[in-house]
């Protein structure tokens, strides 16, 4: 690619060998004609799900009402980002109750937490939810950008078979529908997400140049070396700093993968065991890098729209780094157990202190006067409220950052129980400042004033 002033714009990326680099929010590129003003930064999408309840006694706040003030002990590491944070209590998700369909409360709790619909009770083919909220902005607006939507996630899961009292794999293992019969499945590998995001678009040079990678212990950016030296001729101070941050924020990730592939190759302990994939060992280093590669497809404007569950739900995944060996979901069966409290609550901040972890990467990204934090929308719950009850109502809510100026932080909102306002009105409202205005979705009854 031949490097002019004029010829640079927004969707200017460094191309090489098997490679395809998109670029950050850059204020010298962010001027779509001569004359015009600086184009702001765009809005982006996410949706992160934790499975089997919260200990609400720890995540609701005591001061009601209004202004956060002393955050609960779960939300106890997102203190540094109270203005950005809304508590939201109230909201109900009522087609992952029963309705006559009986036992199944995880599986109906994950497919309806974005798509507002009754999942149909089978573990047979005829699978049928409905078109996640994700996909309903992803279709409007993804065009926009390479990928329409991200789908990114922690355990693999199966697409068939029964998982919950008769109901589909597919239902407590997906997020995002495509369709009320097709799921998206989420990538769990982050090498594989790493190659999606920056590998070019041509198979065999995209091959030849992970070989040639592998072989010879190059960086993706040794092969767009050439577009970055002709790029820095033309920016500003400050968008050289900032794309010289960009790019050490790609080259530390990738080593990151590195290393573990390379720990991923050794040879099996026992000769009949597989070998893993390029997943870490670690819980935390996983979920770290997944959620460092959704910041720079953010920030790269790969893409507006994205889901994340930390888990499926019906997880029963210990969490022995933080000295729980025990289960989430046999804990989530508290019997009002103290001890399983307090296990569930450990769990808990776990996750929390993760999506802190990502806030802080986010909070120092620069884009214009603000942050990536200032553009972003960020739902985090999940679809039961307690794990020991099952139930749908009163659900554990967040929603996280300024929507590009439309969304005031810093307060717990509240909606009361008896009104079973449906969680559906919250993505209408985030539906609206996305560009994509819509009169109804799954079991709303209007747009959710926030």
């Amino acid at each position: 690619m031949t490097m002019t002033t004029h010829r640079i714009t927004r969707r200017t990326a460094l191309k090489g060998l098997g490679t395809l680099v998109a670029l950050p929010w850059l204020e010298s590129l962010a001027v779509a004609a001569p004359l015009r003003s600086p184009a702001p930064p765009p809005k982006r999408l996410a949706f992160f799900y934790v499975p089997n309840g919260i200990h609400m006694a720890d995540w609701t706040p005591k001061q009601g009402e209004g202004p956060l003030g002393e955050l609960p002990s779960i939300l106890q590491p997102l203190a540094p980002f109270k203005e950005y944070v809304n508590v939201i209590t109230g909201l109900a998700l009522d087609k992952a109750r029963p309705n006559g369909d009986g036992p199944g409360d995880h599986a109906r709790a994950m497919a309806a937490f974005l798509t507002g619909r009754q999942p149909r009770k089978t573990h047979g083919a005829d699978i049928r939810a409905g078109i996640s909220a994700d996909q309903h902005v992803a279709l409007a607006i993804g065009d926009q950008t390479r990928f329409p939507s991200l789908e990114l996630g922690i355990e693999r899961g199966a697409q068939a078979g029964n998982c919950d009292s008769g109901y589909s794999c597919a239902y407590s293992s997906n997020l995002s529908w495509r369709s009320e019969s097709t799921p998206n499945a989420k990538e769990v590998d982050p090498k594989l997400v790493f190659e999606r995001l920056f590998g070019g678009n041509d198979p065999k040079e995209l091959a030849e140049a992970r070989a040639r990678r592998e072989l010879y212990n190059k960086s993706i950016l040794d092969f767009v070396h050439e577009d970055v030296r002709r790029l820095n001729q033309v920016l500003g101070h400050r968008d050289k700093q900032k794309l010289d941050e960009y790019l050490s924020s790609v080259r530390e990730i990738e080593q990151r993968i590195e290393r573990i592939r390379q720990a991923n190759s050794a040879p099996p302990p026992q000769p009949n065991m597989p070998k893993p994939s390029g997943i870490p060992a670690d819980l935390q280093e996983h979920i770290r890098l997944m959620m460092d590669l959704l910041v720079l497809a953010f920030q790269a404007d790969l893409t507006r729209v994205a889901t994340f569950p930390l888990a499926n739900d019906g997880s029963n995944r210990p969490y022995k780094l933080i000295g729980v060996a025990e289960g989430h979901h046999d804990l989530s069966h508290h019997g009002g157990d103290p001890n399983k409290h307090a296990k569930i609550r450990k769990i808990n901040t776990f996750h929390i202190q993760q999506l802190a972890y990502m806030l802080e990467k986010m909070k120092n990204i620069r884009e214009g006067d603000g942050c990536l934090l200032d553009n972003l929308m960020l739902v985090y719950g999940s679809g039961i409220s307690d794990g020991n009850r099952h139930n749908h109502d009163d659900l554990p809510i967040l929603l996280i950052g300024k929507g590009g100026g439309t969304i005031r932080g810093g307060r717990h909102l509240v909606f009361p129980k008896r009104a079973d306002t449906p969680l559906m009105n919250l993505y209408l409202a985030l539906f609206e400042r996305m560009g994509v205005p819509t009169k109804s979705f799954g079991d709303s009854t209007g747009v959710l004033p926030i």
